[in-house]
């Protein structure tokens, strides 16, 4: 029984890591034909979330720091640090629309928060429109120290947080001033990080099966 479960773990396990890599080749496609299309402004009026996913657009308007969140435990070159997401208030109106503005390196003190540059006045900004919430690994539901956080979806934001937003993030691609990092392009080699872990998963059902059947016939030579 042991060996079966272990079998089936793995089959299950392995596919699931095939789905992942398929998953990430169907985004790439569907980022690049989207791509294509024409740039789309982001105004004051609320938006179709569905309709602009992975769209490029652009927006007018100024940051406000006061709503800041730092999303925890983003990895770029083996460096643990935090991605920066902020709003940015339209310009002439009340509603916002959330940017991340891209990457920093934490500081070793986990106390202490990296200091993040912000561009004054009023800015224009272009990037690719997502949809934030897919799931990352977190200890609950509400896991929020003050601006640090583990995931973020628009409904939490806009529970947390007193400002009107686009339901929509646009993810910065163009370079402002502040040493942040932004490179959003899926690579190949995470795609073959999830093969990889497939067929390593595949791999051990196999050893069990194998291992079983071996242990059998010696358990049936032992007994004769």
């Amino acid at each position: 029984m042991a060996a079966i479960a272990g079998v089936c773990a793995g089959v299950l396990l392995g596919q699931w890591q095939l789905n992942r890599a398929q998953q990430k080749v169907e985004l790439a496609q569907k980022l690049a034909r989207r791509a294509n299309e024409p740039v789309i402004h982001i105004g004051p009026v609320p938006t179709n979330a569905d309709a602009l996913e992975f769209r490029a657009i652009e927006a007018r308007g100024t940051f406000e720091p006061s709503g800041m969140v730092l999303l925890d435990n983003r990895v770029r070159d083996g460096m643990v640090g935090y991605e920066v997401v902020m709003p940015l208030r339209i310009a002439g109106s009340d509603m916002n629309i959330l940017v991340n503005r891209g990457w920093i390196a934490g500081n070793r003190n986990r106390s202490k928060l990296p200091e993040i540059r912000t561009p004054a006045g009023e800015i224009s900004l272009s990037g690719i429109a997502v949809v934030p919430g897919q799931k990352k690994f977190e200890l609950s539901g509400e896991t929020i120290e003050g601006v640090v956080w583990q995931n973020l979806t628009i409904e939490r934001y806009r529970a947390h947080m007193p400002f009107r937003i686009q339901p929509v993030l646009l993810q910065q691609v163009s370079e402002t001033d502040d040493g942040l990092l932004r490179q959003w392009t899926m690579s190949q080699r995470e795609v073959n990080v999830h093969r990889s872990y497939a067929l390593q998963w595949f791999s051990l059902s196999v050893a069990i099966a194998v291992m079983y059947v071996f242990l059998s016939f010696r358990r049936d030579s032992d007994n004769n």
